[in-house]
């Protein structure tokens, strides 16, 4: 019978990294069961029936965010063995609050102190034991980014799970808070009981006037009456609210534990560096334009120096192997139509994606180094001032960065917004950030017009999506959703060097899913691309794909897309097929044009666009509404299919009129 641990902790405290150690490369990621809130888990290295479930990042049971409420039900539902909480050492008082909290549910717990190694170095020091004894729980000193203190920390959890040791300390209350808890909890200890809930918990949240608590335990209305009448008598001998005194009382008992337990000479090494680092990335006016220019240097890297030989190599083994097949099938005389097919539509279609891997890799290579280093936390703190003038707060640039990964979980990450005006602006604008889908069209494109000024034009459509985003906000806080953004409250962590193997597996996790997606979705698309451009409406085979079944329906469309300056019938297809996903483009293209090499699709592809109408295409891709699994997901988090066919409808009209621009205007310039 496997059982559950569960990982719980502060944002930013290694968490992540912590999780990777224990499990390894063997861990399956999904969502929570009924909420859009990622989960991962997996079993722990040597110990397959013991699965180890990572937690979002939270700063309090309160039921405030999805993650909070997704963590607090966890616990309190799902019933885990044990709890690992992992404690930022180099910031012990903040994360202690959490700590706290979570040893009121009564539940088996080990504290694992993180950082320990910066502790140490910058002269600081920590008394474990004493800490341990105060806290009436194990606390093992760790360092998650070298594996150092791990097998010590596994033999604690085991400990605390085989002999199942709840908290010995839940009771850091005194004076009037005190009276309170203890009071309330004479009331409601039959209801706690019957709900299933720890008595200590239930207490707490009912003095916070915690509302899924009281909906829970069914507390009849004499007995609400009296907790209000409590809870109003610590307020006024306290002279503070309700949720105040509850801070103010777990602070109090960190305080005296720190006090005692924590040696604090200076800051840590880490932290004096980040503040002199962060008078430069995050300064009042250059912060933008540095960030710009990163992204800037790693296109270039991404597109020109490492990966287009990388693509290039790969290119010419999938071509090596597509003509050993060609050359296999022939020999043993299949059918024109059996060999049209592998070779002209599968190995076509999907090798085309394929040879894109090395720059999928290689662009979240190094958007993992900027995350994990701590840097993407001060974009999100830099790009506030901008987002406030489009009516959003910083904290909606979380989701707009994943956008720049995946539409689908950005849309569910606005579900961390506590303001619902921002959670629906965000999920109309975070398609407009280029996700990773779309590199396969835009190295195609690159690599036929511009192939010496990749770099360039990929920040020009990273920029355009963002200008786009700037432009719909300014429009939609004086038009439909107006109001003022919510505040934006963010801890910035310090720099540190990313661990590698986080970075691995992050980089193979976005292979993987890559890989994937090319043997499912591209592969299905592909062979219905080259059906319907090798028969006609009777059925019957054709030489020229412009008697095609799929010429007939482009050419219907493709008028729409003339004064954009790409009337060929093929790149309109080309552009129905992105609704299933983004590289579909690529295959679909590839397979109308018969290209068989990377080499023979550009050529191909200088037939059907210019250059001014390639980039035109480009920015059209950029733009336009995302996959369908993007929209399914915007439907499912605005409620309604309405409201997600009008957000479609205005992201393609936004990519129309854009595309349009840019095509109408540069023909005033240029001659082609």
């Amino acid at each position: 019978m496997s059982y559950l641990l569960a990982l719980a902790g502060n944002q930013n405290c290694g968490k992540t990294t912590l999780f990777n150690a224990l499990t390894g490369s063997n861990q399956h990621v999904g969502n929570f069961p009924g909420v859009t809130v990622e989960k991962k888990e997996g079993p722990i290295k040597g110990h397959k029936d013991a699965i180890l479930v990572d937690l979002p990042g939270i700063y309090s049971l309160s039921p405030y965010t999805a993650e909070e409420v997704v963590t607090r039900d966890f616990v309190l539902k799902e019933h885990p063995k044990a709890i690992i909480n992992i404690v930022d050492a180099t910031n012990i008082e903040r994360n202690l609050y959490l700590s706290l909290q979570l040893m009121e549910l009564g539940i088996p717990m080990v504290i694992a102190l993180n950082m320990m190694d910066e502790v140490r170095a910058s002269g600081n020091a920590i008394h474990v034991q004493q800490l341990s004894a105060h806290l009436g729980i194990p606390v093992i000193p760790i360092s998650a980014s070298k594996n150092e203190g791990i097998s010590d920390l596994l033999d604690a959890v085991f400990q605390v799970v085989e002999k199942d040791t709840p908290p010995s300390k839940m009771d850091f209350c005194q004076g009037e808070v005190h009276v309170a808890i203890h009071s309330i909890a004479h009331i409601v200890e039959d209801a706690a009981k019957k709900a299933g809930y720890p008595l200590r918990f239930a207490s707490t949240k009912l003095v916070e006037g915690d509302r899924p608590m009281i909906d829970a335990l069914g507390l009849t209305e004499e007995q609400l009456h009296i907790i209000n009448h409590i809870v109003q008598h610590m307020e006024q001998a306290l002279g503070t609210d309700r949720e105040a005194a509850l801070a103010d009382m777990r602070y109090q008992y960190i305080e005296e534990v720190c006090r005692e337990c924590v040696v604090k000479q200076q800051e840590t090494r880490e932290q004096v560096r980040s503040e002199k680092i962060d008078r430069i990335l995050t300064h009042k006016y250059f912060g933008i334009p540095i960030f710009l220019g990163i992204m800037l240097v790693i296109f270039w890297l991404t597109f020109s120096v490492i990966g287009a030989p990388l693509q290039d190599l790969l290119d010419a083994g999938i071509q090596w192997l597509t003509g050993a097949l060609s050359e296999f099938l022939t020999q043993v005389h299949v059918s024109q139509w059996l060999h049209s097919l592998l070779i002209d539509g599968v190995c076509a279609g999907v090798g085309s994606v394929l040879s894109f891997l090395p720059i999928i890799v290689l662009l979240f290579f190094f958007l993992s180094l900027l995350e994990d280093s701590g840097y993407m936390a001060r974009v999100a703190f830099v790009m506030d001032k901008l987002l406030r003038k489009i009516g959003l707060s910083g904290r909606s640039f979380v989701p707009m960065l994943i956008g720049f990964g995946c539409s689908v979980p950005a849309i569910m990450a606005t579900r961390t917004l506590s303001s619902e005006r921002d959670r629906k602006m965000t999920i109309l604008l975070t398609p407009f950030m280029s996700c990773s889908a779309k590199l396969p069209i835009y190295g195609m494109i690159t690599a036929a017009f511009f192939p010496r000024h990749g770099a360039l034009v990929m920040i020009a459509l990273y920029i355009a999506g963002m200008i786009v985003a700037v432009l719909s906000g300014l429009l939609l806080k004086s038009t439909v959703y107006k109001g003022k953004p919510v505040p934006f409250v963010m801890e910035l962590p310090s720099y540190r060097l990313p661990s590698g193997r986080s970075v691995l597996l992050h980089m193979w996790e976005k292979a993987k899913d890559f890989i994937r997606k090319a043997f499912t979705i591209i592969f299905v698309a592909a062979i219905v691309i080259w059906f319907l451009q090798s028969f006609d409406w009777s059925l019957n085979w054709v030489d020229d794909s412009a008697q095609s079944i799929l010429a007939s329906i482009g050419s219907v469309i493709a008028p729409l897309f003339a004064p954009l300056g790409f009337q060929d019938w093929r790149a309109s297809t080309a552009l129905i097929t992105g609704l299933t996903a983004k590289e579909s483009v690529v295959s679909t293209l590839t397979v109308l044009t018969g290209a068989a090499s990377d080499a023979q699709l550009s050529t191909a592809l200088q037939s059907i666009f210019t250059p001014l109408s390639a980039f035109s295409f480009l920015a059209f891709t950029v733009l336009y509404m995302p996959c369908v699994a993007a929209f399914a997901a915007s439907r499912r988090e605005l409620g309604s299919l309405k409201s997600a066919v009008l957000t479609a409808l205005y992201q393609t009209g936004a990519a129309y009129v854009v595309a349009f621009l840019i095509f109408q205007v540069g023909s005033l310039f240029l001659s082609y």
